[in-house]
């Protein structure tokens, strides 16, 4: 069984799948990621090993990426820092197949847009922290240094939270699974086996006024990063994808109606329906993974 191969790699799991040439999953492959640049190479060539012969390989991975050389450093929850990590020559060494190293939320939107067949379309990763990804009129946009899409560094509170970036009041602070668990359960305390934004949502729905309230909060910021991407690129879609996409018709409902008590007062927002551009990404389809492997096709 022949294809190409795209890898997801996250902090704690590598998500490998087969992909054909009309960009069907044939299969899929889960590992643990280990820790640090060497241990990023070792699973990545596990997963492709059990995968099996492929064409080529891609491959997104969080942190900032050097897509020209196929190098990564400033991926911190992978053990990777500072100086760059050439994974592209690497792998290639090891596997003997061409190798294209892109960012994570990068390889997410391709997918999308494979998936949906919308050209013009911007990603929006609400997981951990919160990035968007750019594809206008078909044209990736990564930016002049690597730096398009990255909302939730865009601050929008003074008085806010200090955020990891170090600037105060950042939308990430706000509308991310982060900030939605730290506002839900404080103090690192646990809802069980559920994730948070499950367990908040579930409480909101079933009365509970704190829970509505926050959940109400972090709609409010999610919305305030729709709206500032639709107001700087225009896209046809915004796809809300990552950990917390999850929840699906939930989560585009609360966003949805964020949007639309925004628009209430302002005839040009209810114009442009905002609320009527968002999408979920679909929760069976490894999009960064099959993002990844078209990217390693071209």
């Amino acid at each position: 069984m022949t294809g190409s191969i795209g890898l997801d790699i996250g902090a704690t799991k590598t998500l490998g799948v087969l992909v054909d040439a009309e960009g069907r999953v044939l299969d899929q492959v889960r590992e643990a990621t280990e820790q640090g640049a060497d241990g990023v190479v070792r699973t990545a060539e596990l997963v492709v090993a059990h995968l099996g012969a492929g064409s080529s390989v891609g491959l997104g991975i969080p942190g900032l990426v050097d897509v020209e050389r196929g190098a990564v450093k400033h991926a911190v929850n992978l053990g990777v820092d500072g100086e760059w990590v050439p994974l592209r020559d690497e792998l290639e060494a090891r596997l003997g197949v061409p190798v294209a190293v892109e960012n994570d939320v990068n390889v997410a939107t391709l997918g999308a847009v494979a998936l949906s067949g919308i050209r013009d379309l911007v990603y929006l990763s609400i997981g951990t922290g919160l990035a968007a990804g750019l594809v206008l009129d078909g044209t990736l946009r990564r930016g002049a240094t690597g730096a398009a899409g990255e909302i939730g560094h865009v601050p929008i509170d003074p008085l806010g939270a200090v955020c990891q970036c170090g600037q105060r009041g950042c939308l990430e602070t706000v509308a991310s699974g982060r900030a939605l668990a730290e506002a839900w359960l404080p103090d690192g305390a646990t809802d069980g086996d559920t994730p948070p934004a499950q367990a908040l949502f579930a409480a909101a729905a079933a009365g509970d006024a704190r829970a509505i309230e926050v959940r109400d909060r972090f709609a409010a910021g999610v919305a305030d990063a729709v709206r500032t991407l639709c107001l700087a690129v225009d896209p046809a879609t915004i796809v809300l994808g990552g950990g917390v996409s999850h929840l699906g018709a939930p989560l585009v409902d609360a966003v949805s109606d964020a949007l639309r008590a925004q628009a209430a007062s302002s005839p040009f927002l209810a114009s442009l329906d905002l609320a009527g551009r968002i999408r979920v990404v679909p929760d069976d389809q490894p999009v960064a993974a099959i993002g990844a492997a078209l990217l390693g096709r071209s």
